[in-house]
């Protein structure tokens, strides 16, 4: 991924951050919440631009259904697929415009139809696309009715972006109940951790002191042998399932909604995050 303006801005601010954490609050409580805000402040601008980048290529999947369906008319016309193509050069097909005028220009200095088309697809990214230029080069290539072969990819790429959105449909409800479940669960480990473990440690303490003063075996099991822990020690494998979950959970969904772990990156970085911030964030107040 290439740096921008606003990754490099995420960076200095996260190291300003960390370096005034480690000089001023190294061994508070704080010192892990800012660290935690500094994560934050540099993963959040390279989170933004997948989130930016998946947009951009669902839009770009949505014109290009446009553009084969005005493809198909002018080839119905009786204009060629070349000539078709420079004639909508001018035509404004959103963040696909560039990449269409690119091929227009291709084709109209002589560059084959194939070789446009590749450049065309490796260019604009998108599988769907790349796979619906496939059957446009095979059929051109075949020399069969290219005007009912654009008509099939253009029915074929609006099935496919009719499937995505009902399935995103379908699925939102289970997206707004992993949410819930998560959240639940970071509920459950803040009592685990600020309720149960210290009730825990503090048994583990006072059985540690009576092995050790009445020196009792029992079964040939030293009772007392085991070091004693802290609360904080114990409640730290807590924090590390929190992170877990939620990186796989987001992910997840991501998955399941929109069909891409891509997809999913802005959902495990939330709660990620979420997760760590509360988890860090409620040790100043509990």
């Amino acid at each position: 991924m290439r740096l921008h303006k606003a990754h490099w801005i995420g960076i200095i601010f996260a190291v300003l951050i960390i370096l005034a954490d480690v000089i001023f609050f190294m061994g508070d409580k704080i010192f892990f919440f800012l660290t935690g805000i500094a994560v934050a402040v540099v993963a959040l601008p390279f989170v933004i631009g997948t989130v930016v980048e998946t947009s951009e290529e669902k839009e770009k999947d949505e014109q290009f259904l446009e553009f084969a369906r005005a493809l198909a008319e002018n080839v119905k016309g009786g204009t060629p697929v070349g000539q078709s193509v420079i004639n909508m050069r001018s035509k404004n097909f959103g963040s696909l415009s560039e990449h269409i005028a690119k091929l227009a220009n291709q084709m109209s200095i002589g560059i084959p139809m194939s070789k446009a088309l590749n450049t065309f697809g490796n260019d604009v990214g998108s599988l769907t696309i790349k796979r619906a230029i496939g059957l446009i080069k095979e059929a051109e290539a075949a020399g069969g009715k290219i005007d009912a072969i654009l008509d099939s990819v253009a029915e074929s790429i609006y099935q496919i972006e009719k499937l995505k959105k009902e399935r995103k449909a379908a699925i939102s409800s289970l997206v707004v109940q992993g949410y819930i479940i998560f959240f639940i669960f970071i509920g459950i480990m803040l009592v685990m951790q600020f309720k149960i473990i210290p009730l825990t440690a503090d048994v583990q303490g006072i059985d540690a002191i009576g092995s050790g003063s009445a020196g009792s075996d029992f079964g040939g099991l030293n009772l007392g042998a085991g070091p004693s822990m802290s609360s904080e020690q114990l409640s730290r494998p807590f924090l590390y399932m929190l992170l877990i979950q939620g990186i796989f959970s987001g992910l997840a969904i991501g998955k399941l909604s929109e069909g891409s772990i891509k997809a999913g990156i802005k959902h495990s970085f939330v709660m990620t995050i979420t997760a760590f911030l509360v988890a860090t964030g409620a040790r100043l107040f509990l």
